[in-house]
């Protein structure tokens, strides 16, 4: 049980880590207009990284089915939603995390499971 969790949480902390470095080192604000190109790089670059920690979930959990990935992607959209609800200024980082990012999570998962054999 406690695998599952911090699988989870590793998860979760690669997708934010990912995400405040591409920030930080850009010096974009996420909450600002942003161009097109830094919109579908960053799209590229997020989905990256949400597949990455949908593998990290599998991988470290040790698991058969999505489930855990499941939970990842309710965490990352729903954390996105309160995000777009409590947040000033342009909202295409929370969109790109609940229409692109949770759902490609899971999908690090079932990669994860298919070169595993699960």
């Amino acid at each position: 049980m406690i695998r599952k969790i911090v699988s989870v949480i590793v998860g979760y902390a690669i997708f934010v880590a990912t995400s405040i470095a591409l920030f930080k080192l850009s010096g974009k604000d996420p909450h600002a207009e942003a161009t097109i190109t830094f919109m579908l790089l960053t799209a590229i670059y997020g989905s990256a990284f949400s597949c990455i920690a949908g593998f990290a979930v599998q991988r470290i959990a040790n698991t058969k089915d999505l489930k855990l990935n499941y939970v990842l992607a309710l965490i990352i959209a729903g954390f996105a939603i309160f995000s777009l609800f409590k947040s000033q200024g342009d909202h295409w980082t929370q969109l790109l995390a609940i229409f692109i990012f949770a759902p490609v999570s899971i999908l690090g998962g079932f990669f994860s499971n298919k070169q595993s054999g699960k």
